[in-house]
């Protein structure tokens, strides 16, 4: 009878014990991906459009972390995706009938310039997945300068439709959001290149 006892009371405090472990656990990864939702908040608040960033960031909050490198890599990612898609509604709209010549070469340039950001963008995101190709702070300066193009490429898309109010306002509820989300990337990739400055500086 008192070996019964003792087993269940062992039994109760195994459980116990467990109960309290993955309470303090589920605690502790709570804790965790707070502190990495409210980085990237932080993060973004010193971006243009502070909104959109926390938005197409915050749900890579686990991958991100705290990490100032893997933010500004995570935002050129999701402004690459989100251009190539752009890029593939802008071919599929210049293959609608009833466009005046006019449209017809401005959606063409708009194009190629879509083409030119994706490149761009793509070319900055494998250099800062490349490990110590080069000096830092050459990659970090190669990266602003192609992402910089990217935005001239996607601004001088939406003034080609200047003469024409209607399409110009297509074209731009289009390109506006990868516009805003590549003026974001830009000003993280400058928070990063800030931060290893510093990093090299107190080594």
């Amino acid at each position: 009878m008192e070996g019964s006892y003792l087993t269940n009371s062992l039994a109760q405090n195994t459980i116990l014990i467990i109960l309290l472990y993955t309470a303090s656990s589920i605690s502790f990864i709570s804790a965790l991906e707070k502190t990495n939702v409210e980085f990237i908040r932080s993060s973004c608040s010193l971006t243009t459009y502070p909104t959109l960033c926390f938005n197409s960031l915050s749900t890579q909050a686990a991958a991100i972390q705290t990490s100032p490198k893997l933010l500004a890599q995570t935002a050129l990612s999701v402004t690459l995706d989100t251009t190539r898609s752009t890029s593939s509604a802008m071919v599929k709209l210049s293959q609608v009938h009833g466009m005046t010549p006019r449209e017809v070469a401005a959606m063409k340039d708009c194009i190629e310039m879509l083409s030119d950001s994706v490149y761009e963008l793509k070319r900055s995101l494998e250099e800062m997945n490349r490990p110590g190709s080069k000096d830092s702070r050459l990659v970090i300066s190669d990266i602003q300068t192609w992402v910089s193009s990217a935005m001239t490429d996607e601004d001088t898309c939406s003034e080609g439709f200047a003469n024409d109010p209607k399409m110009k306002s297509v074209v731009r509820g289009k390109i506006v959001n990868v516009a805003h989300l590549t003026s974001n990337a830009l000003a993280l990739i400058n928070s990063y290149a800030t931060f290893s400055k510093q990093a090299i500086e107190r080594n």
